[in-house]
């Protein structure tokens, strides 16, 4: 009963550490030049999917809303714009330098790094991470990594 009270509480101590560990490797892969070395740790289609959601709400109408009618052309127009900027800006290079900025934003040791950067990392679930680089109300950036299998992967990027 001992031994498997120890493994639980071992395996549960792992599994919070666990995503600590992939943002040391996130900073490791942050510190190369070639922007390939992001690639398992990141889930560029997740990262579109979120930014297009953040497009979809900014450029949302209400539809009760007095004059909408004539607008919904310019908004569906502006929306598929920026779905296919999205597409064809965001890509590992895209990534790298949004998190190097918002690095060097969040910290003054140079050279900047992202652990450095690190004001708050939390559980949202079991699944999701949070990450606030800099500290709050002083344009801080978030990063929200997720579980995909057997890594942590950021999936969203908020500046």
């Amino acid at each position: 009963m001992r031994f498997l009270l120890s493994l639980f509480l071992a395996s549960f101590l792992v599994f919070l550490f666990w995503p600590y560990y992939h943002l040391y490797r996130l900073d490791d892969a942050l510190g190369r030049p070639d922007p390939a070395a992001l690639a398992p740790l990141v889930d560029l289609d997740a990262i579109r999917d979120n930014t297009k959601a953040r497009l979809t709400w900014a450029f949302g109408m209400r539809d009760t809303a007095p004059g909408v009618e004539p607008l919904r052309w310019l908004q569906q127009g502006l929306q598929r714009a920026g779905e296919v900027a999205i597409e064809d800006t965001i890509d590992l290079n895209w990534v790298q330098t949004q998190l190097r900025d918002a690095v060097s934003a969040a910290t003054e040791r140079r050279p900047a790094y992202l652990l450095a950067a690190v004001d708050f990392a939390m559980f949202e679930s079991w699944n999701r991470f949070i990450v606030r680089l800099g500290r709050l109300g002083y344009g801080e950036s978030h990063v929200r990594l997720h579980l995909e299998g057997l890594t942590w992967k950021v999936t969203d990027i908020v500046r």
